[in-house]
């Protein structure tokens, strides 16, 4: 699976237009059924409410997408939703915004900017994070030769997750995959060739996205 941008925290924001109550609920959500449960729940919360209107992009890609309006006219409040989340490249995500009528009415265009409007604010309180798959690797290395290496790491880029004191000395490293080749390459000018590498588990890393 390649690297992604997701939702920071699941959370919620609420908007007053024109005295409608719009809440807007964001959540992680990892498959269809997820999603659907997660829109279900909101909708026994909301129950009183005129509107649950949904969106939400699961898989790679956007591989599965959806969209409902729940009675709102046709194409002034899914799709809007959907097209906020995929503007911002999101994945594994599901959008509710709730809305409770507040007796005026705001007309097609209104709508549109209201539903993509809180997808958009919401987004933006609760921030996004770019999920970067890594891997840890193991360098092991003579106490001679320790010094330099580990000088180097703390110098570098690189994350330096523990260090191992045995009858030689372990550098316990979480790498992103994109970068294991130079990190390999590196390690071996570091340490003249002088190490024997383990590579172990592979982790999603989040990295906060500015803007």
């Amino acid at each position: 699976m390649k690297n992604y941008r997701t939702l920071k925290q699941n959370g919620q924001h609420e908007l007053i237009i024109k005295k409608s109550r719009f809440i807007c609920t964001l959540a992680r959500t990892e498959t269809e059924e997820e999603a659907q449960q997660f829109i279900d729940t909101l909708k026994k919360e909301h129950w009183k409410a005129n509107h649950n209107c949904s969106a939400y992009l699961i898989g790679e890609d956007g591989m599965i997408q959806r969209a409902s309006d729940d009675g709102e006219p046709s194409g002034t409040a899914g799709v809007p939703m959907l097209e906020v989340l995929k503007k911002n490249n999101l994945q594994n995500v599901t959008a509710v915004v709730t809305r409770y009528f507040g007796g005026t009415k705001l007309g097609a265009g209104g709508l549109i900017r209201a539903y993509s409007g809180a997808v958009s604010e919401t987004l933006k309180e609760l921030g996004i994070v770019e999920k970067r798959r890594h891997q840890f690797i193991q360098i092991t290395v003579s106490y001679p030769v320790s010094g330099k290496l580990q000088n180097a790491l703390h110098q570098s880029t690189y994350r330096l997750e523990s260090i191992d004191y045995t009858d030689q000395v372990t550098f316990i490293c979480l790498i992103e995959s994109e970068r294991i080749q130079t990190f390999e390459e590196e390690i071996t000018e570091w340490t003249s060739a002088q190490f024997s590498q383990t590579n172990g588990a592979e982790a999603w890393v989040e990295v906060p996205v500015d803007g």
